[in-house]
């Protein structure tokens, strides 16, 4: 297969002679917003008809997918779909593919560590030891027997999921095609459709967001499922800023003019609707909240899993 690889995946020599060594011919392409290459390094002519499949990530944000008449192959660096078009891709016949659980083990790990952060009071602790201050917090919250809500069960959400249910919470899942509706699916206590999302806020202390963005999802959670949820809970941001809206994420964390206490009790937010957040943005002062640059996939054993996720790809698509 005639392979276009972007800068989206930072592979190695030796990634790159074992794709050749399966009989794919490889091209480079260095920014995905750029002009794609018109030739191999020998010479011959490649293009946008040369192309077969394609490695990548935000490709097809610059470069339209009719733009290739030859294309049979995705396969993103990301795990998220929701930047490629694909309906188009669907009736195309192209096969795509994401990084299935590449990322899953350092989300997970990035949600406990946030929510962790939270109960603990570490920004507090943070600001004595720069100020020298023995300041002792004796109104930190546990994690033993909280009540976590899991929307979006793939391999992130039940990541998180076994690491919260270790921690001795109970953990409750929402996906659209849970396997056993309403009942047990470790580490879940229980496993719901999207249709009783309204019924199971109420009873979360913890929301984690690890779900796709897509038409149904985007804004999920607003204003009016904020306030089902009880006071002092703590949401946290793994899948697409757009899953909240950001405007009442952000009212909802912050006290009322009143002076009464913030609704949540915290957030932990990796994502957000315009990233870079702007430097002006409320957010960056909401007290409670744990704030990233879309950071949380990173960790040290996302290069091989990486690679495994591609050649996975490749070696069923050649059966």
């Amino acid at each position: 297969m005639n392979i276009l690889i972007t800068g989206a995946w930072k592979y190695t020599q030796e990634e790159w002679n074992a794709l050749a060594a399966m009989g794919h011919t490889l091209l480079y392409m260095p920014e995905e917003s750029g002009p794609l290459p018109t030739c191999l390094p020998d010479g011959t002519p490649a293009g946008y008809e040369w192309v077969e499949g394609v490695i990548a990530n935000r490709l097809f944000l610059t470069h339209p997918l009719s733009a290739f008449p030859n294309l049979r192959y995705i396969q993103l660096t990301s795990a998220g779909l929701d930047r490629v078009p694909t309906e188009e891709i669907a009736a195309r016949g192209i096969t795509l593919r994401g990084a299935r659980g590449v990322y899953s083990i350092p989300m997970a790990e990035y949600a406990l560590w946030g929510v962790l952060s939270i109960c603990k009071g570490a920004d507090r602790f943070a600001g004595n030891r720069a100020a020298h201050r023995w300041e002792k917090q004796t109104h930190l919250r546990e994690l033993w027997g909280k009540r976590v809500l899991v929307v979006g069960c793939g391999r992130v959400g039940r990541a998180c999921a076994e690491r919260f249910a270790a921690m001795g919470c109970s953990v409750t899942g929402v996906t659209p095609h849970p396997q056993t509706p309403g009942q047990g699916d470790a580490p879940f206590r229980a496993v719901f459709t999207p249709d009783r999302l309204d019924d199971c806020l109420p009873g979360a202390d913890i929301l984690i967001l690890s779900c796709a963005l897509t038409a149904d999802t985007r804004h999920l959670l607003d204003s009016r499922r904020l306030a089902l949820l009880p006071e002092g809970a703590v949401v946290v941001n793994l899948s697409r800023g757009a899953v909240a809206d950001t405007e009442a994420l952000t009212a909802a964390l912050m006290p009322t003019p009143a002076g009464d206490p913030a609704h949540l009790g915290g957030a932990v937010l990796d994502v957000f609707e315009e990233e870079p957040l702007p430097p002006e943005h409320p957010l960056w002062d909401c007290p409670g909240v744990v704030l990233t640059p879309h950071n949380a996939f990173a960790g040290e054993g996302n290069r091989q899993r990486l690679f495994a996720c591609i050649r996975e790809g490749l070696e069923e698509q050649a059966q």
